[in-house]
């Protein structure tokens, strides 16, 4: 017989299957991964308490990074696997939904501007070709030749052609919207607590109603340690990123330009320009200071950007944890309960992928992805309790 949860959110789980899963967040993450479960004929409610301004989907520059941002090299070989699974979800996506996410496999330049720079950069290539990787080392004759006018102390660029970037508020919403084509349930309640008894999960409880599940997925970015129920910490914190919009350079030739934080992107006629790294909390409003280091590092890159005004601005936040890599996988010690949190700058490069992990472990308990690394078990709860 199966286990009673007792109190006054009691739900009796008598019937249900491994079909039965309550993924809790509604950003990119939790819709990706709703989306792919349904995908294999699972039964999903996502728990999406509506559009929150300061969620890091919302956001998000869209940066299809995986050459440039990962510096661990841990991630690297899920990074470009989640990067070349889009051209296949973008057209999926805009032939069952209608909606083109604005996928872009334009490449990524991340500039050098000092000797030390160089070496790094160079280094990189030499380390991508290794890996068979698309990779090329940039002089400054190359950026003068394809940029004109770009970055006029650089002195040459590591470049990605395969890196991109995409619209992150269409890529949500393109998920969401075949998430329910396919059939999942889509709940506007936040869930509090996620209910346990016996070592397994039993449901979630949001507002006053239990929900019985026998699977749940903790992916409510910088809001997942706060749901109560989870049997350890989850080291997760929001960290502020501050975006602008301001015309693209006219006769500007399109591409991704990288440096540090700062990078540009075209967006349609916009450039996309970001993007500020801030540990305030869950404060998620723009700053004067902000937006002005946004400019003053991507003026670097091309200073043509200093002559448009500004369009409009927005902050989001994103998920980070102590070593900036995504918590994925299983709890080791509840059985049904799985992480998708914690992607920080890298939650649109690792959606789409992310959700065919999870859906495959929900399905069938194993995953062809590597995610040794990634799990919830690398932190060491004392760890934990010494950093706060």
């Amino acid at each position: 017989m199966a286990p009673r949860v007792s109190g006054p959110y009691a739900v009796t789980p008598a019937g249900v299957s491994h079909s039965d899963i309550a993924i809790v967040g509604g950003g990119v993450i939790g819709a990706a991964c709703a989306r792919a479960a349904a995908q294999r004929g699972l039964h999903v409610t996502l728990f999406a308490p509506g559009p929150d301004p300061a969620a890091a989907s919302a956001a998000s520059a869209g940066l299809l990074a995986a050459q440039i941002e990962s510096a661990d090299q841990r991630l690297l070989p899920l990074a470009v696997r989640g990067r070349d699974l889009y051209s296949g979800l973008a057209a999926s996506l805009k032939d069952t939904t209608g909606t083109d996410i604005g996928f872009q496999a334009i490449g990524i330049a991340t500039l050098a501007f000092d000797d030390r720079e160089v070496e790094t950069l160079y280094t990189l290539v030499a380390e991508q070709r290794q890996a068979g990787l698309r990779c090329d080392w940039l002089d400054r004759a190359d950026l003068d030749e394809r940029w004109p006018g770009l970055a006029p102390e650089a002195r040459g660029a590591l470049y990605a052609p395969e890196d991109g970037c995409l619209d992150p508020t269409a890529l949500t919403g393109g998920l969401l919207a075949d998430a329910r084509r396919l059939g999942v349930r889509l709940s506007q309640e936040n869930v509090q607590r996620i209910l346990i008894a016996n070592g397994r999960v039993m449901g979630v409880t949001a507002g006053s109603t239990g929900t019985p599940a026998s699977h749940v997925v903790i992916a409510a970015g910088a809001w997942s340690p706060g749901i109560d129920g989870l049997p350890r910490p989850v080291p997760v914190e929001p960290v502020r990123g501050q975006l602008m919009a301001i015309d693209w350079p006219a006769g500007f030739p399109p591409a991704v330009f990288y440096h540090g934080h700062g990078y540009m992107l075209p967006r349609g006629a916009e450039a996309i320009l970001g993007s500020t790294m801030e540990r305030v909390g869950f404060d998620a409003r723009t700053t004067a200071a902000g937006l002005a280091d946004i400019r003053r590092s991507t003026a670097r890159l091309c200073p043509a950007i200093l002559r448009s005004a500004t369009r409009r601005s927005w902050a989001g936040l994103r998920p980070v944890t102590p070593d900036g890599l995504p918590i994925l996988g299983a709890d080791p010690d509840v059985t049904g309960l799985w992480y998708a949190a914690g992607h920080g700058r890298n939650g649109i490069l690792l959606a789409g992928i992310t959700g065919e992990i999870i859906a495959d472990l929900l399905a069938t308990g194993t995953t062809d992805a590597d995610i040794t690394d990634l799990t919830i078990t690398r932190f060491a709860a004392d760890e934990l309790n010494a950093d706060g």
